[in-house]
């Protein structure tokens, strides 16, 4: 889209829209919004001045306001964050209703595109072998990136159709429940809280979004929906419930809750669809079939004695009335009927997958506290053999353990917990169907003992009497040496004759998470992302060596920093050296809105998720494959990133500098997750504790975004010096890989904005960190720009760029009046005295506009 289009369909409407807040009968209102566009111009003025967000903040206060008092201009400047938060959510809507117009829903990378091309290469075929057995799983995580309460979700859903539409009398109408809606959550939400908030997606986003996609792929491939084989092209993951790691609030009991939750989504989708049914199958035969399910679907939902319990079963009646509909009645109605049957075949009565997530440490305490138990019964070695023994033998012991473990009394809430777990995921399966939650992922896995520990645990509590366990063991590998080890490990793992033969009953895959978003924040961005390239050709040789198909699942956040950007380009660009039989990834927060927000957006990113999955499969000449050549490059590369980015973490002032100058320490004041903000809650903050969500947050918060590029430009730099600069260019242009990362790079140096900061350039213990990170931002753009022979940073991605640019226009009042608050708080504890705590509320309150305008800041 060009410059001028994006301006018509969205930053005209913008400003017609925005007038409206002028008219909105409540108190002061006009007042602030007369006000606001004066603080913004002056905000652009003083920064281009170098001027101090205080000294900015303060000289308004004296051209605009010089009688108001203290107390008055705090008003004030809340007033002003609590106006432009308005303001975001009417840009988000404006472009939520244009998103077919920034997007061709028939092109490349849509499904659409796919089959096309399928049939001008002569791939259809190809295309058709693939789409039996790959699948797309995308996991809704319960991280804390969404700062827009569920009230001011379902504003922003009726603000995009009346924008669609033009309907200004309704926009109005809707600006006015928004003003008076809050912002702000007074109490943290619980994680049955979170999981109500993600229903709503998988309700009316999820639910007609995926089967429409099967459908048009089946209609592109000239066939029945009833003859489509795979129905799990795509699944649907979920974290809220399950994911345990470092989060005290989720236990057994909220992991029924949430399954329960679940269930009742999808039953009361089927119930919807049905009844619509019903309206249509009147016919002689029809009728009865559609009340007996109609009622038993009502008592699976409400409580009865005679309601379904299986999925199988509702299935099999509605297989039983497309017979007759097709026999009896010339098929009148049948899509609509396929519909109900293809959703059904999709997401069970389970809707969506739960995983258990829990940290690897944990089940080592356990075992021990098991093992200790069993020995004063004398049914196994002393703790202090065991705790002596190598990696090996204490396998060998684990597995041998042939033992009831509910005969056990172990002390410890959070050892009874961890094994009523298991127990949960025994109910779940039963209740919501085995896909309701069949997985148990490993936080900081590093050796094979850990999964083995988990693996027997499960074998021990919820096997069949066949020891067949419907459970599949998946470590998560996250930190730079965890990736350096993690092909050693699966191999280890694979020589495990017990684990071998579960694998085998679970198809001969194994899913391997890996963690983009800690590995960045472990070794930067360039190496994280290499280091995972890199692990997953390792792992694909070790697993294919054994006969078993890596499944790999990707944790990634919003922003480039934690794995985000324009993910589904990473997909595209893997070769055959790299397994890609699924494509797994988590999403959250903001993404899930963002992308995901409505169906043409869901259908739309699913289809390149989708497209970028079987690229490789069925258009195998479009692939770039790394020669070793380039592969020595990008080591080279990944490592003179890695050692200044690790120069940069060890600097003694690195970790006050957060604590001090940043809003790291407020995050857990927003009230937008369950989960605590760094694991170790009691503790002083330690680097490796605290999550990469706050961490890239607070960057974000500063418009400084280095877990995003820092050692990219210094990096690009030594290659250049020694006369690799041509090298880069060429792979730039032919590996999409490449190209995709720095794309993404470029996309955490375009949202940075280091004026706001330069005032800690002068900072006594501050102003030479400040400076490196300044330098670094300044090599990175000019060395991206060099490589790729761009002139200006997304300028291959225009309509994004101006997106950007235009949020940052509109937040940058509130990013003025946050590190005003923040400069005060330091000039305060400079000078020894006692701030005010209004100080403290703007730099929370100001988190939210920024990090919502942002759209994957976090």
């Amino acid at each position: 889209m060009n410059r001028n289009k994006y301006r018509q369909i969205v930053l005209t409407r913008y400003h017609i829209y925005n007038s409206l807040f002028l008219n909105l009968p409540f108190k002061e209102v006009y007042q602030t919004g007369t006000l606001l566009p004066l603080l913004g111009q002056a905000c652009e003025d003083g920064f281009k001045q170098n001027k101090t967000p205080s000294a900015i903040i303060n000289r308004f206060f004296e051209n605009y306001t010089p009688n108001a008092s203290q107390e008055e201009r705090f008003k004030m400047l809340f007033q002003f964050i609590q106006y432009v938060e308005r303001q975001v959510v009417l840009f988000d809507a404006l472009e939520e209703a244009a998103f077919e117009q920034f997007r061709d829903l028939n092109g490349d990378g849509t499904v659409t595109a796919l089959i096309n091309q399928a049939h001008a290469d002569y791939a259809t075929e190809r295309l058709q072998e693939k789409l039996k057995t790959f699948s797309v799983r995308l996991v809704l995580t319960a991280h804390p990136t969404q700062f827009y309460p569920s009230a001011v979700l379902t504003i922003i859903k009726d603000l995009e159709e009346a924008a669609h539409d033009n309907d200004v009398d309704q926009i109005n109408l809707l600006l006015q429940q928004l003003a008076k809606t809050p912002f702000y959550k007074r109490e943290k939400p619980t994680p049955l809280d979170e999981s109500i908030s993600l229903c709503w997606y998988l309700e009316f986003v999820f639910y007609p979004a995926v089967a429409g996609i099967i459908e048009h792929l089946a209609r592109g491939l000239k066939m029945s929906v009833a003859e489509w084989s795979n129905p799990q092209l795509i699944r649907i993951g979920f974290w809220p419930g399950g994911d345990r790691d470092g989060n005290p609030f989720v236990t057994h009991d909220v992991s029924l809750q949430v399954a329960q939750k679940l269930r009742e989504t999808i039953l009361r989708c089927y119930h919807r669809q049905l009844g619509e049914l019903k309206r249509r199958l009147s016919f002689k035969g029809m009728d009865s079939l559609m009340a007996e399910a109609e009622q038993k679907l009502y008592q699976s939902l409400y409580g009865g004695q005679n309601g379904y319990t299986r999925a199988a079963e509702f299935e099999q009646l509605l297989w039983q009335a497309r017979a007759c509909l097709v026999n009896e009645h010339d098929s009148l109605f049948l899509d609509k009927l396929d519909n109900l049957l293809l959703n059904v075949r999709i997401f069970g009565f389970h809707f969506a997958s739960m995983d258990i997530r829990q940290e690897s440490s944990k089940h080592h305490q356990l075992w021990r506290c098991i093992i200790s138990e069993l020995h004063n019964q004398q049914q196994a070695i002393a703790l202090a053999e065991f705790d002596a023994m190598t990696e090996q033998a204490q396998i060998h012991t684990v597995l041998a353990l042939d033992v009831n473990l509910q005969t056990i009394t172990l002390n410890g809430e959070l050892m009874r917990e961890m094994m009523n777990t298991f127990s949960a995921i025994k109910s779940i399966q039963q209740t919501n169907g085995e896909e309701g939650c069949h997985r148990y992922i490993i936080s900081h896995c590093g050796s094979a003992l850990q999964i083995i520990e988990v693996f027997k645990l499960a074998q021990l509590l919820i096997a069949n009497e066949k020891h067949e366990l419907a459970l599949d063991i998946i470590p998560l590998f996250e930190s730079i040496e965890d990736l350096e080890v993690a092909h050693q490990v699966m191999h280890d793992l694979y020589e495990i004759p017990l684990y071998r033969e579960h694998l085998v009953a679970r198809g001969n895959k194994q899913t391997i998470m890996l963690g983009f978003s800690d590995g960045t924040k472990d070794g930067g961005y360039i190496c994280a992302n290499w280091s995972i390239f890199r692990a997953k050709e390792e792992l694909t040789t070790v697993s294919r060596q054994s006969g078993i198909t890596a499944i790999f699942f990707d944790g990634r956040g919003g922003p480039p920093a934690r794995g985000g950007g324009n993910t589904h380009d990473f997909y595209a660009s893997l070769g055959e050296t790299i397994e890609n039989e699924e494509v797994q990834i988590t999403i959250q927060g903001q993404t899930i809105s963002s992308n995901y927000g409505k169906v043409a957006s869901c259908r739309y990113n699913l289809e390149q998720l989708i497209s970028a999955g079987v690229m490789a499969f069925v258009f195998p000449q479009n692939v770039h494959s790394f020669s070793p050549e380039e592969k020595r490059l990008m080591n080279r590369l990944a490592e003179e990133s890695h050692q200044t980015y690790l120069a940069l973490k060890q600097d003694e002032q690195f970790v006050p500098y957060l604590q001090k100058m940043t809003p790291l320490t407020y995050f857990g004041e927003t009230n937008i997750g369950s989960r605590p903000v760094k694991r170790n809650t009691d503790a002083a903050l330690r680097l490796d504790d605290l999550r990469a969500i706050p961490f890239v947050g607070a960057w974000a918060q500063m418009k400084q975004n280095l877990p995003g590029f820092y050692g990219v430009g210094t990096a690009i730099a030594q290659l250049a010096e020694q006369g690799e600069i041509a090298k880069l260019q060429n792979l730039y242009q032919h590996s999409l890989f490449f190209r995709t990362l720095l794309g993404n790079s470029m996309m955490s140096l375009t949202k940075s904005y280091y004026p706001a900061t330069a005032y800690i350039s002068e900072d006594p213990e501050f102003g030479a960190l400040w400076h490196k990170m300044y330098a670094e931002f300044n090599l990175a753009q000019e060395k991206v720009l060099s490589v790729s022979n761009l002139s200006a940073l997304m300028e291959d991605n225009a309509d994004i760029r101006q997106s950007i640019r235009l949020r940052e226009q509109i937040v940058l009042p509130i990013i003025t009046v946050q590190q005003y608050a923040l400069q005060q708080l330091r000039a305060d504890e400079l000078a020894g005295k006692e701030s005010e705590k209004e100080y403290k509320a703007l730099i929370v309150r100001a988190m939210f506009g920024i990090i919502n305008a942002a759209r994957n800041s976090a």
